[in-house]
């Protein structure tokens, strides 16, 4: 019989879950565990580093030294940057790797320094960035990675932090997929007196942001620790959960029941669920989460929460990258072959 454990996960109360279940399920301590109790080991190999990119080497370089640094042969960055630009860059390692692409699409936040070619009075900087603080066209700059296209990016926020003759420092949110060298440039434009990037830092990705950044240096100093001195405190702190690269994203917790089926491609039937996110819409991706916080997969919601409230039965979301291992929950689920 499974045991019950009576606190809600982290996740089911950070993100304002709605119950689908009368009564919260049994969890059973014995299989699984909270993603920040893992050995080492797996911690690593469902870990994120929210690395502080250096001003030189390229993205696809400093995920390589991560590589080398944790003695792996898995890892990827989500959203790459220039050489010349520093701050976040998430990189996923081992089986993390397979969140890659939900990374991508999140928001960001840049401290831009932008040099007008003029002089200009800061009424007139402040008067002309306030209206790039909306949807706005772009088209890629000629060096850049994708089809020169024109697009629609949204700048939620263009927050001016200093100005100093021709030089202006920014704070820009916005919209994955922005270029912020052509922002500058269009703004230039604008104003009349044409203007260019200078330097960029990136601040926040996702859920990532300047407060938990690691350097190479730090890694690499963790990881000795860990090795000569059995020390993981460090490490722990500067490899985060694969959970922690989640929490942007609508999810659903599941019964110990479902994880199994679920880990091995099954999509996920409304009965297997516990507690759910209360915005979900038919189309969204979906992480799916144990009792206990361990991602288990990747969905694609096929009806909207008020629908999976509502219904008894049916496909509540189709199962895209699993994540989790099959085996790490017992298995209850029963094959239609007999």
């Amino acid at each position: 019989m499974d045991l019950h454990i009576d606190t809600k996960s982290e996740i089911e109360i950070e993100r304002g879950h709605v119950q689908k279940s009368k009564f919260k399920p049994f969890t059973n301590p014995t299989y699984g565990c909270p993603p920040e109790n893992r050995p080492m080991y797996d911690h690593i190999n469902m870990g994120v580093v929210n690395l502080d990119k250096p001003k030189g080497p390229t993205s696809h370089e400093i995920t390589s030294w991560v590589k080398n640094i944790l003695y792996i042969n898995k890892a990827g960055h989500s959203g790459s940057l220039d050489p010349k630009v520093t701050g976040a860059l998430p990189i996923m390692l081992q089986k993390a790797t397979k969140a890659i692409g939900t990374l991508r699409l999140s928001n960001k936040e840049y401290v831009c320094l932008m040099q007008l070619h003029d002089t200009v009075t800061a009424d007139e900087i402040i008067r002309v960035c306030k209206e790039f603080e909306s949807s706005i066209f772009q088209k890629p700059p000629i060096k850049s990675a994708v089809k020169r296209k024109l697009r629609i990016r949204t700048i939620y926020y263009l927050n001016i932090l200093e100005i100093k003759g021709s030089s202006v420092l920014l704070k820009v949110g916005c919209e994955a997929g922005t270029y912020l060298r052509k922002l500058c440039t269009d703004i230039g434009e604008a104003i009349g007196c044409g203007a260019h990037m200078q330097e960029l830092r990136r601040t926040k990705t996702g859920p990532f942001c300047e407060n938990n950044m690691a350097t190479l240096h730090d890694l690499k100093d963790a990881y000795v620790f860990w090795k000569e001195y059995g020390t993981e405190s460090e490490l722990r702190k500067f490899i985060q959960p694969v959970e922690v690269a989640l929490t942007h994203l609508p999810s659903i917790i599941i019964r110990d029941s479902a994880v199994d089926a679920i880990c091995r491609g099954a999509s996920l039937a409304i009965p297997g669920i516990v507690s759910l996110d209360a915005n979900i819409c038919n189309g969204d991706t979906v992480c799916l989460f144990t009792q206990k916080g361990e991602i288990v997969a990747l969905c694609k919601a096929s009806m909207d929460t008020d629908e999976i409230l509502e219904t008894e039965n049916g496909l509540a979301a189709v199962t895209e990258n699993v994540i989790m291992n099959s085996g790490t929950y017992p298995k209850i689920w029963k094959s239609g072959i007999s």
